[in-house]
């Protein structure tokens, strides 16, 4: 038996399969983020406290969504990855849908907590996947466009549950979502096929393996990866801007109808708005800036987000200090935009971080850091400081919180720019 050139899908299904992947994603974080802008309507009908919502938010959803993402993505590096998705997508919107009948904080909290685990099984097969559908030199642009989802979902989710819940109650805008991607897996499962692992890392024209490798022992990859720096601080530089990413955003419609006085129409109209534009700019420029300088300077994968961060965070407090509704717009594109710069240039080192039969479980791994502290610790940590300061500030004290959770932006780039001196050593094409 002879070996054949490599395959690789073509570009049209290639895009079509990342438009999936998007929508998928979407769901995932509208199912994530709906939480945030229904915050007000829950607390008062359920007699909740900020901390509490935050729990719900941040520790009940990352909780297993963290830990059962590494055991997924293990098995993911030796199944179908797209059967993996499928059901994960079906899990948590089913969970999505539970949200909607709970009658107090435990029942919500136990239905955060599954949305967690269908979620968890998500975001770590996509990035392999994306890896196996683009060459090296476009990976930056594909992972940032399929970040898209972020934006999308924040603002898809802010928009419609804001809008049903002004409009009927917060009960049925979870209804309503969760039954849509309930209905999405189906679809995604036939669309979407799984390509050959490793297959565009090869040059043009170079032959295919007769046999596929076999997926590594999961300590196999622990050696590989956890002995390199950059690993551990491009985690923890992520996790870091994620404390702010996550915990602001989900408590930014508070803030805004607790300092801005807008109604819930107002702030779901305002606010995702705002996460669309300023989202999908972001990402976009992130992904750009790291194809374009990272083919030259591997560093830039780890320089381009932390310059994103230093910028974001004195447009941050300037948006939140000026009395016009559209100029406080227009300086919260900024930092919304750039706060998320980051997920193209350093998802895709990630993936560089292994060979491509350990991607899936690398990128578990990096998720398992990326959202133990940014969404169990961000959600929470904003929620906990807002009630410890009501005392002193009454309604202002979230603009306090949103203050101090700010510094985690400095934090983040110093990480980074460590990382970007380690990157070149510890890259493999």
């Amino acid at each position: 038996m002879s070996q054949s050139p490599i395959k690789p899908a073509r570009a049209g299904y290639r895009y079509v399969v990342l438009a999936m992947l998007i929508l998928a994603y979407t769901f995932n974080f509208l199912d994530r983020q709906i939480l945030g802008i229904l915050a007000g309507s829950i607390k008062a009908d359920l007699h909740l406290t900020d901390t509490q919502i935050g729990l719900m938010g941040g520790v009940a959803f990352a909780a297993l969504y963290t830990t059962l993402g590494v055991p997924l993505a293990w098995l993911a590096d030796r199944v179908s990855r797209t059967w993996i998705m499928t059901v994960a997508l079906t899990v948590w919107s089913g969970f999505t849908v539970a949200c909607g009948f709970a009658g107090g904080f435990w029942s919500l909290f136990l239905s955060r907590m599954g949305v967690g685990v269908g979620e968890a099984g998500g975001v770590a097969p996509a990035y392999s996947l994306i890896a196996d559908y683009f060459p090296k030199d476009q990976r930056a642009r594909a992972l940032a466009v399929y970040s898209f989802g972020i934006p999308l979902g924040t603002a898809l989710g802010v928009l419609f549950g804001g809008l049903i819940a002004a409009y009927v109650d917060w009960r049925f805008a979870f209804i309503i979502v969760g039954l849509a991607g309930v209905l999405l897996a189906p679809v995604f499962k036939w669309v979407v096929k799984d390509p050959e692992r490793g297959g565009m890392d090869r040059e043009p024209g170079e032959v295919a393996p007769l046999v596929a490798p076999k997926a590594p022992a999961f300590g196999t990859v622990l050696s590989t990866i956890l002995p390199k720096p950059s690993f551990w601080l491009l985690s923890f530089g992520a996790a870091c801007s994620s404390i702010c990413g996550y915990g602001v955003a989900f408590w930014l419609p508070t803030f805004f109808q607790r300092s801005f006085g807008l109604s819930l129409t107002e702030r779901a109209l305002y606010y995702s708005a705002l996460s669309l534009i300023g989202g999908v700019a972001g990402i976009w420029l992130g992904g750009v800036l790291a194809d374009r300088f990272g083919a030259k300077n591997k560093a830039a994968y780890a320089l381009a987000p932390a310059i994103c961060f230093l910028i974001a965070l004195p447009c941050f407090l300037l948006a939140m200090n000026v009395n016009s509704m559209v100029l406080a717009f227009l300086l919260f594109l900024i930092p919304t935009g750039l706060n998320l710069a980051w997920l193209g240039p350093v998802v895709a080192a990630v993936q560089h971080l292994a060979p491509a039969s350990m991607r899936t479980t690398t990128s578990a791994l990096f998720l398992l850091i990326n959202n133990l502290l940014g969404l169990a610790v961000g959600l929470w940590f904003f929620g906990y400081v807002s009630d410890l300061l009501a005392p002193r500030y009454g309604a202002e004290s979230m603009r306090h919180a949103i203050y101090i959770g700010l510094g985690f932006y400095v934090v983040s780039a110093g990480l980074l720019i460590l990382a970007s001196r380690r990157l070149q050593r510890d890259w493999v094409d």
